[in-house]
């Protein structure tokens, strides 16, 4: 599994540069090198960093997780010769072909001042709060996957799997466009990052339920076992923040589009 993983992520790379040429092409975006850079190792040096860490207490402790040195060489010939180039190639067609800003109505250069508003009105609470539904979706089926991660028990309903699946996209998407019209109904023009955080918010409490699976559903115990349980866990919170709230993004971003242009035509 893991090393269909590593082989999909790079030769995905692609659209994932190439996402994120257009998408920084249309916010008029100057800096395309930097947002290339982040694209292409943000994800993965998290990641490495992460594993190598693991890795590390694995050899102290001798144990069999051990990743041996050729697969690690393996891996990093693969990020710089086909992630990377992948990602460049996909980041300067999407920068071209996207072309200019597609904002539906004229943006004013001066930003207006924003209103003194409730405190739950504020980027940081919406943020917090809008992952719990999304978790809320999901809280069920984590059990049944963490089991199967850590205590060995078999999971076969894979179609149940992607049906939560699909309503956690589903559920994300609805809180991050609820959240963006509460926070432009206050005023704050500010709801990139709130979508954003909003949906990737999920991830934090999908990694505070594994502290209490840990804590209530295990047997494990010592510095090595705690290492790797929340090693793991943190990359696969990671990577679900990270999908989560990019769906948050790209709906809200879809959602303040549609109803800027209605106003603009009428």
């Amino acid at each position: 599994i893991v090393t269909v993983c590593v082989v999909f992520y790079a030769l995905t790379s692609l659209l994932g540069g190439y996402a994120s040429g257009s998408l920084y092409s249309k916010h008029d975006g100057r800096s395309w090198i930097r947002a290339m850079l982040l694209t292409a190792n943000l994800f993965p040096l998290t990641v490495a960093a992460i594993a190598f860490t693991l890795n590390t207490i694995a050899i102290f402790y001798q144990s069999m997780a051990e990743v041996p040195f050729g697969t690690i060489l393996v891996v990093l010939l693969m990020w710089v010769f086909v992630s990377c180039p992948l990602c460049l190639l996909g980041t300067v067609v999407g920068r071209n072909q996207a072309g200019g800003s597609d904002n539906p109505c004229r943006v004013k250069r001066i930003p207006s001042p924003i209103p003194q508003r409730p405190w739950y009105l504020s980027p940081v609470p919406i943020a917090v709060m809008g992952g719990l539904l999304p978790f809320g979706s999901i809280f069920i089926e984590m059990y049944f996957v963490f089991s199967s991660f850590w205590n060995y028990r078999v999971y076969y309903v894979y179609g149940f799997f992607l049906l939560v699946f699909l309503i956690l996209l589903m559920v994300t998407a609805c809180i991050t466009i609820v959240a963006t019209y509460f926070l432009l109904n206050a005023e704050n023009y500010h709801w990139q990052w709130t979508s954003f955080g909003a949906g990737a918010s999920t991830a934090m409490y999908v990694f505070l339920y594994s502290v209490h699976y840990f804590t209530d559903k295990t047997n494990m115990t010592g510095f090595f076992q705690t290492a790797f349980y929340f090693g793991y866990t943190s990359i696969f919170c990671v990577g679900l923040g990270m999908m989560c709230g990019a769906v948050g993004y790209l709906s809200s971003a879809a959602f303040v589009k549609r109803i800027y242009k209605n106003i603009k035509c009428d």
